[in-house]
């Protein structure tokens, strides 16, 4: 089952164009199911829809969250879809399972007040103020990825450019505008920047390919490195840290803009979403909001009537 897997995932990066973190959760999704068939005496090729919906059954047992159950049977069929393809079973034995389904819940975001104040702890943080800032405005000003703002190539930020390449999931570019503050921030930080790239040369060493380096293998700064930060500048801004995340920077950004008036399809462009659906969540959350504002401050909402 082991060579099933390996053959899936290459052609998928290959074919599809995969993001490497999807590569990998279709072979810990596949590793599963094929371990649980093994403890069967089950392959692949031998499995029928009884044994999947069985495997299915087992992972609720668990206690696996609903999305979790159904995105590995999303790659228990995308794999039998290739088996099909591939002549290595004559049929599909997923193919006719719903599987549970995702809870559609709205994204956690921030307030502006809360933004400003993260915006704030950045620039008061000691020694590393202008490469935090530098972060968190272009964090906030174009709603990108973790993985994409830690591991933007330096040579995307020169020339103090208006719009900013980003390469998002799959390898798939796009182009956002950045602010003025993201503007001058970045251009602070380059000055750091080019210093202590300088540095590096006169002992012999080369210049990171990287706007936020590191000395780890990446030679940037890790995702969980900058989950700390924005935890630790939460509690520097008395904001709860237990709410701040980079992804919900990335709601507020989306939120924030679509308040303020901003067209949903241009907002699913530089989110880097495929489909406008995925988008239009923060519609969702901008009408909770809004419905929070009038039950909190209208006259007649409150129960004392006063």
């Amino acid at each position: 089952m082991a060579r099933w897997i390996q053959t899936f995932v290459a052609a998928t990066a290959a074919e599809l164009d995969a993001a490497h973190n999807t590569q990998l959760a279709y072979a810990r999704d596949l590793n599963d199911f094929a371990g649980w068939l093994s403890d069967r005496e089950l392959h692949f090729a031998t499995a029928a829809q009884g044994d999947v919906e069985a495997y299915l059954i087992a992972c609720d047992a668990q206690g696996l969250a609903r999305a979790t159950r159904a995105r590995r049977l999303s790659s228990i069929r995308q794999i039998y879809r290739f088996a099909f393809e591939e002549g290595w079973r004559p049929d599909n034995p997923a193919i006719r399972l719903t599987g549970p389904g995702k809870a559609r819940t709205l994204p956690k975001t921030l307030s502006i007040d809360e933004v400003g104040r993260l915006l704030q702890a950045a620039r008061d943080s000691g020694a590393d103020a202008v490469r935090n800032t530098c972060l968190m405005e272009l964090l906030y000003a174009t709603g990108m990825r973790v993985t994409e703002l830690v591991s933007l190539p330096v040579a995307a930020a020169r020339g103090d450019p208006r719009m900013l390449l980003v390469r998002g999931k799959g390898g798939k570019e796009r182009l956002v505008p950045l602010s003025g503050p993201a503007r001058a921030a970045t251009a602070d930080w380059l000055i750091r920047w080019d210093a202590e790239a300088e540095a590096l040369r006169l002992k012999g060493k080369p210049a990171p390919k990287f706007l936020f380096p590191a000395r780890g293998k990446a030679g940037h700064m890790t995702r969980q490195r900058f989950f700390l930060l924005i935890k630790e500048l939460a509690l520097a801004a008395g904001v709860p840290p237990d709410g701040v995340t980079p992804h919900t920077m990335r709601h507020a950004f989306a939120t924030h803009l679509l308040a303020g008036g901003a067209d949903l399809r241009a907002i699913q462009i530089m989110l880097g979403h495929a489909d406008v659906a995925t988008t239009e969540i923060y519609t969702h959350v901008l009408d909770a909001t809004l419905t929070e504002l009038v039950m909190t401050h209208h006259p007649l909402a409150r129960k004392d009537g006063a």
